[in-house]
């Protein structure tokens, strides 16, 4: 659900936890998205405000660490708990609250595992949308709209923000609350904190996850989600929940868990109205360039209102003016070869829920797919395929030593990768959208 970050499609599925069928972007919402996403994720994936000056145990040594492995009994895991208590005492979680939580809680290497492991492959944007808004989930969410209608629009009214986008994020982030997560959070959290790549992160969401408790949201038994700690019917980190979550039933506690899903959709709605979403206003339409456009100007920097971007041929699939929402950018997920979007401000609202382009992309049209609206009608290049994490690392390395400086080599393809990219194309005369093709990987060889 929300967290840092993944621009372009290359970052996609950079390691993207999934639920059944759909895979999707590490990232999960959390506080900081709200003050600073650029996202995680992974669509990517931020750290946040938590403890940076932790006293940490080193490093297991291989040997205990191929126990652990094996039976989740790791002496150093301990200690790490009993040198964590005053750290969490002085965040304010109290003895009865932490004790509770950590009954029985084993070091558990496989969650380690999953947050270490760097996929090597990518899904391509137009296998990610098949998945995201096939038809049966659209008929899924058209009959979640039947069921809960009532709850929708007692939420969209509340809120201001459309309900049909809300359902949307519930069918990408759990498929309608059907895989909602079995890991138990405290024991997650703690393994990651202890010995995973970010564990400064985790332990603040790790102190989050604790005041749940403390505030009698749920009990530790109930504390479940995704290996990652993402929980409920719409994925919220523990930081997220503690800044956003909502008793829209009234009962006292927030409960994301239930099957009654009133909390979590009402919270979905509070985050994105606090991520700045604008009722009435589309996330974004697809439209159709002009021949000769100027590529330049497809970029997230440059925003022009639709009637703007009709004077320079941009125009809806119909061969219309866009209406004038708003300020607009325009969005390349597959270069110039393939879709092109018009976005709008709800681009950048569901954007902080899960900064990869694809998952946004994603929501936006899985919402309007819900609310009878038609399949993305532009063509896609199919025979392309996605670069491989060695692939995109080479992209960079390559540009770099071309002269085009991607500002470091780690796979992801961010602003300053896609800048150099773009900058590179420039050079050579070729089309300068941004897009890690391979084809631009070979000419780079």
């Amino acid at each position: 659900m929300i967290r840092p970050i993944l621009i372009g499609l290359a970052l996609v599925c950079a390691g993207l936890p999934a639920f059944a069928d759909l895979v999707r972007p590490k990232a999960r919402p959390v506080v900081e998205d709200v003050v600073a996403r650029a996202v995680s994720a992974e669509l990517s994936f931020l750290d946040s405000a938590a403890p940076h000056a932790s006293l940490r145990p080193a490093l297991r040594p291989r040997g205990l660490s191929a126990v652990a492995t094996v039976h989740g009994d790791d002496p150093g895991f301990h200690q790490w708990i009993k040198d964590f208590r005053p750290r969490a005492t002085r965040a304010g979680i109290n003895a009865r609250t932490f004790d509770a939580a950590f009954r029985g809680v084993r070091f558990d290497p496989k969650v380690v595992a999953r947050d270490s492991n760097q996929s090597e492959f990518s899904k391509t944007i137009w296998d990610y949308l098949d998945s995201a808004a096939s038809d049966n989930r659209v008929l899924k969410g058209r009959e979640m709209l039947r069921t809960h209608g009532a709850l929708l629009n007692q939420i969209e009214a509340h809120y201001g923000v459309d309900k049909e986008v809300v359902l949307a994020i519930w069918g990408m982030e759990s498929n309608f609350g059907s895989h909602r997560g079995s890991d138990p959070v405290i024991q997650s959290m703690a393994s990651l904190a202890y010995d995973g790549r970010r564990r400064s992160f985790f332990e603040g969401e790790l102190i989050a996850a604790l005041k749940i408790l403390q505030g009698g949201h749920t009990s530790p038994e109930n504390l479940r989600g995704s290996w990652a700690g993402a929980m409920g019917h719409t994925q919220f980190m523990p930081s997220s929940f503690n800044a956003l979550a909502v008793d829209f039933t009234g009962d006292g506690r927030r409960d994301i868990w239930s099957e009654n899903p009133a909390d979590a959709l009402a919270s979905t709605a509070n985050y994105l109205k606090k991520s700045g979403w604008i009722r009435g206003m589309p996330w974004g339409v697809e439209v159709q360039l002009p021949r000769g456009f100027d590529y330049t100007q497809v970029s997230r920097k440059i925003q022009k209102m639709p009637s703007q971007w009709a004077r320079l041929g941009v125009l809806d699939m119909d061969g219309r003016p866009v209406r004038d929402y708003g300020a607009a950018s325009l969005l390349l997920p597959a270069g110039h070869r393939g879709v092109a979007f018009m976005v709008f401000k709800n681009f950048r609202a569901i954007e902080r829920y899960n900064a990869a382009d694809a998952y946004v992309i994603g929501v936006g049209h899985l919402s309007d797919r819900i609310m009878g609206g038609p399949k993305i009608r532009g063509s896609w290049p199919v025979n392309d395929r996605a670069l491989t994490f060695s692939e995109r690392k080479e992209m960079q390395r390559r540009l770099t030593a071309a002269g085009f400086n991607t500002r470091g080599v780690d796979g992801r393809l961010g602003p300053n990768s896609l800048a150099a990219l773009r900058a590179y194309q420039r050079a050579r005369g070729l089309v300068p959208d941004g897009y890690a093709s391979l084809s631009v990987l070979q000419k780079l060889r």
